[in-house]
């Protein structure tokens, strides 16, 4: 029987599709094997596909993941560092069982985690999700020996498993890129591409996925060992001295990721950021252009730029609860031809269902070939709004009369609202909405609205805001 040594979880972040924390502190060996372990305990018989963003922790995080499954009579397959969507596309065509992302996504470098995937390549279902952590919970409260009860994967692993290593992490995953797009159009463009990797794990598939399609390409941090260039978040204030570099030098377009890839940001030629929410919303153009009106999923938190699209288009914009997860079990469940988060990422069930930055970077090159037209042109052609994002604190006891009171003020405000409760609180205007959620991880709300302006914007956290502080 594989023995679990008890640890304290302090703040240890743990979520439905995966864990994080900081290495050494909240985040340890012992930690990342006990985890391994209740996700095999609550996924069918088979191989799990382990991959790692090239932070330096990981690979300690990995070695000790790979030796509790393989103790636990679990075979794995060690794909090295990779990305976020390439892991989804491995567990796929290896045929896994499952797969474990060693990631701690935009975090700091001193962060790592763990993000769960399931036999179709995607990150589990909150259901699924449930059930990892409640016996995560269980294995590193209870006593040693809880193991010998309900827990085949572990009790009855008689033979140790084997590690083997993927001797091809990329082919499947470009090629399921380059099926969705006129690889030839692109090629005839001869595009000038600066990618900002970042020291992560974008670069691999980064630079053969734009070689491939005619690109010049250079790349900022190519090396993925994890030590990170910039502030590793793909937002403007993290990449002043990319778009410095895209100004001061004979690039076409700049695609800008974060460590595990699975997040695109964008830069246009002048150097100017695009920022993330455009990321989907060109796709999201494109592709309605070029495969047709279908459904569409994004998240509650993502632009209403897309919403516009949609409608301009006469396709139908579903809205889920914020979460990778969340989308894409609304996408399975509308048969969505694509959606995403307005964080920068595409998901595209062509390729998979993961978030993606390559198909990104493979939509917006095709559309730029197809309509010869600059990024900076194709982001003009979007409805423009601005988006505001703010913190406020609401203590514990208060938050049970947040959405409350949040709803008792806007139906008594005399406009043209709808109200959503689908995810904390969200309210629609005409041409505007905001949403006030409470944090997973602390005691605050996150507050964003969008509109027109950003005066118009700024002026709907004012009032959410006073409607928090005045909660008794």
């Amino acid at each position: 029987m594989v023995r679990l040594v008890r640890f304290s979880k302090m703040s240890l972040i743990i979520s439905v599709s995966g864990l994080r924390g900081i290495v050494g502190e909240t985040l340890t060996p012992l930690v990342a094997a006990n985890y391994a372990l209740a996700y095999s305990c609550e996924t069918p018989e088979g191989p799990f596909v382990i991959t790692r963003d090239g932070r330096a922790s990981g690979v300690m995080l990995a070695e000790h993941i790979h030796a509790a499954l393989n103790t636990a009579g679990r075979p794995t397959i060690d794909a090295g560092i990779a990305a976020t969507p390439t892991t989804g596309i491995l567990i796929r065509s290896l045929n896994a069982a499952g797969g474990l992302q060693i990631s701690a996504s935009h975090n700091p470098v001193e962060y790592n985690g763990i993000k769960l995937f399931n036999a179709e390549g995607r990150v589990i279902p909150k259901s699924h999700g449930e059930k990892v952590k409640n016996r995560y919970e269980k294995m590193t409260t209870d006593n040693d020996d809880h193991l010998s009860d309900n827990n085949d994967h572990l009790s009855k692993a008689s033979v140790v498993a084997g590690k083997h290593v993927c001797p091809d992490t990329t082919s499947a995953h470009l090629e399921a890129v380059l099926q969705t797009i006129n690889v030839a159009a692109i090629q005839s463009c001869q595009f000038r591409v600066l990618l900002d990797s970042n020291r992560g794990a974008g670069s691999i598939l980064g630079r053969i996925l734009l070689e491939k399609l005619g690109c010049h390409v250079t790349i900022l941090g190519e090396n993925p060992d994890g030590r990170f260039e910039h502030t590793p978040e793909p937002i403007e204030e993290n990449l002043q001295s990319v778009m410095k570099k895209m100004n001061a030098q004979n690039f076409d377009v700049g695609f800008c990721q974060d460590p595990d890839a699975d997040r695109l940001a964008v830069i246009d030629a002048d150097g100017q950021f695009l920022g993330e929410e455009y990321t989907v919303a060109i796709c999201v153009d494109h592709v309605l252009q070029n495969r047709g009106i279908g459904p569409l999923v994004i998240n509650s938190s993502s632009s209403r730029m897309t919403q516009d699209i949609a409608e301009e288009y006469g396709a139908t914009l579903y809205r889920s609860a914020v979460g990778e997860a969340n989308v894409v079990d609304l996408m399975k469940e509308k048969s969505a031809i694509f959606g995403g988060e307005g964080n920068g990422g595409p998901i595209d069930p062509k390729v998979g269902f993961v978030r993606d930055s390559f198909v990104g970077m493979a939509q917006i090159l095709e559309t730029m070939a197809l309509r010869k037209m600059t990024v900076a042109s194709l982001a003009d052609e979007l409805p423009r709004y601005a988006i505001v994002k703010r913190k406020c604190s609401v203590p514990p006891s208060q938050q049970i009369s947040m959405i409350p009171a949040l709803k008792k003020y806007y139906e008594g405000v005399n406009i043209d609202v709808n109200i959503d409760l689908t995810d904390g609180f969200r309210v629609d205007g005409p041409k505007s909405w905001l949403q006030v959620r409470l944090s997973n991880t602390e005691p605050i709300a996150r507050i964003i609205a969008e509109a027109p302006t950003e005066v118009e914007a700024n002026k709907l956290c004012d009032e959410a805001e006073k409607v928090l502080a005045d909660i008794g």
